[in-house]
């Protein structure tokens, strides 16, 4: 074989090896391109997630529409569950449906007439009836969504008594759902320490001894011991400001 025929067939020896060197290197970037796309694209579970949160910010921005105060009772109302879930050990999801279900425990105030509803002076009969309509209203807002069943039935007794003078259907002590009880309490507690137009919210002592007082009568008195352990410790914390999951944003522990 002559030089110049050794040169040509290593030549093309040298061709065919680069060209296989770049569909090895061609074939690796399009793997890694691929499995860039299947880490950025949001998954089946993600995507419900989403639509799942967005459902429930609509709701409350309706709530916000209708009453303002009402929105943020809510909002802390929530911050207070998650907090006292926290402090009995609940799992991250036993959390976050707590967490939904007191977001949208008065979201039935939609459906009460504004008279009623931001009346700044105490209710008549009439109207207090009117009033103790809205956890039922609650849970009719929310039962036609499969999603939020669970939380549509914390909701809906979040007025229940632990001895059975509650409404609406006067369930009695481990009757009423877990989580209501826990509603109840932050509910209580957030009404009597924000202050209002027409009132100074009461210091935490005072509200912890309303607690207690009610402890095995309204209150599920267990759980009252757990809150007001949990808020002792918010209250050393010195903080202004809470954070949500569902709902992004700083917000004031404050009412006023």
């Amino acid at each position: 074989m002559t030089k110049k025929n050794n040169v040509i067939q290593l030549s093309a020896v040298k061709e065919k090896r680069d060209k296989k060197l770049q569909a090895e290197a061609d074939a690796l970037a399009q793997s890694f391109a691929t499995a860039k796309a299947i880490a950025t694209t949001p998954s089946i579970k993600e995507i419900r997630k989403e639509f799942f949160e967005l459902s429930i910010k609509t709701l409350l921005a309706a709530l916000k529409c209708k009453d303002d105060y009402t929105w943020g009772h809510s909002l802390r109302v929530a911050y207070l569950c998650v907090s006292v879930g926290k402090e009995m050990g609940f799992s991250p999801d036993e959390l976050y449906e707590l967490e939904v279900s007191a977001l949208f425990h008065d979201i039935g105030k939609i459906g009460v007439p504004d008279a009623v509803l931001k009346k700044p002076s105490r209710l008549t009969d009439d109207e207090f009836l009117e009033m103790k309509l809205h956890p039922s209203k609650s849970f009719e807002i929310l039962q036609d969504f499969p999603i939020f069943s669970k939380m549509a039935v914390n909701a809906k007794y979040h007025h229940e008594r632990f001895d059975g003078r509650g409404y609406p259907e006067g369930l009695k002590g481990d009757n009423i759902p877990f989580y209501a009880r826990i509603i109840l309490i932050a509910d209580t507690f957030d009404a009597m320490t924000s202050t209002r137009p027409y009132r100074k919210g009461l210091p935490f002592d005072v509200a912890f001894s309303e607690l207690r007082e009610f402890a095995g009568t309204q209150f599920d008195p267990q759980i009252v011991e757990k809150f007001i352990s949990c808020m002792t410790k918010e209250q050393s914390k010195n903080e202004e400001t809470f954070k949500l999951q569902v709902i992004a944003g700083d917000f004031k522990k404050d009412a006023a």
